[in-house]
């Protein structure tokens, strides 16, 4: 089936092009939706912009706000059950890029939350037909927020690639993991040192994205978030691994050679302090 999300990532105000046509529907979608409700004896909220949610689960995790990317399981359909959309894997999508309706309706969610979002059309397609959707329709979404950016994600991916490897390592309150295989005898650098390393990079798949093993000299305030934390711990002359989640690392946004969201790994030893 193809999804939804496909067709919704626009800007947000496109979602009412024809503010005249959309605004004769606010009436009509109101009482279809009070009727659902009362039909299928859903407890709802509304909210200022005529949206309707019900929160079965508030979840406990992470809060999303419009600048965040979310996870999300989701079932679309309209009020007689026909279906237009489902995805029960897990969608990610920038909250910012989606209709109206569907945006607000998430942020009343945290991590690990669950319930339903009933989408008047002005928050929604308006009066445009869309695909399977005809005009002026009510939208209803069953939705399951997974998770928000990748911080979750992220240190479950650790967890799994320590355990898989048979690896300990020492968790910051940052997120950061590291760890020390060799140590040094050394003194430790702050982030506002220099220092010259080996090092090379690598995902949790073991595909390797950079490897430098030229004595390079690095100033410690350049670099990523974790890398920039992770080499404090080491002593001159120490060998280990930082495991660094995206967001102390290239977040949401990766970059050509690193994915959104991507678990980076670096094998490091610190030759000194300059």
């Amino acid at each position: 089936m193809r999804h939804l999300f496909l067709a919704i990532l626009l800007v947000l105000t496109s979602c009412s092009n024809d503010d005249n046509t959309s605004i004769d529907y606010k009436n009509q979608n109101d009482e279809e939706i009070k009727s659902y409700i009362e039909t299928n004896n859903l407890t709802a909220t509304k909210t200022e912009s005529g949206l309707y949610y019900v929160i079965d689960n508030p979840g406990e995790g992470e809060a999303p706000t419009l600048a965040d990317r979310v996870k999300v399981k989701y079932k679309g359909y309209l009020t007689d059950g026909s279906v237009f959309d489902e995805n029960q894997e897990g969608y990610s999508v920038w909250l910012q890029s989606t209709i109206i309706g569907w945006a607000e309706g998430i942020s009343k969610f945290k991590e690990g939350g669950s319930g339903k979002l009933l989408i008047p059309a002005h928050l929604g397609y308006g009066s445009n037909n869309n695909n399977a959707i005809p005009g002026g329709s009510v939208l209803i979404f069953d939705i399951e927020l997974i998770y928000v950016n990748y911080k979750t994600e992220n240190d479950l991916e650790i967890q799994n690639y320590l355990a898989n490897n048979n690896i300990t390592a020492t968790k910051t309150d940052s997120g950061l993991y590291y760890t020390i295989n060799t140590p040094g005898s050394g003194l430790q650098p702050t982030e506002n040192d220099n220092v010259t390393i080996d090092y090379k990079g690598y995902f949790t798949d073991g595909t390797v994205f950079n490897e430098l093993t030229a004595d390079i000299s690095l100033d410690i305030r350049t670099l990523i978030e974790g890398f920039a934390e992770g080499i404090t711990y080491f002593n001159e002359g120490a060998k280990g691994s930082l495991i660094i989640p995206s967001h102390l690392a290239y977040g949401n946004t990766g970059t050509p050679s690193i994915p959104e969201g991507a678990v980076l790994i670096f094998d490091i030893e610190l030759k000194s302090i300059n």
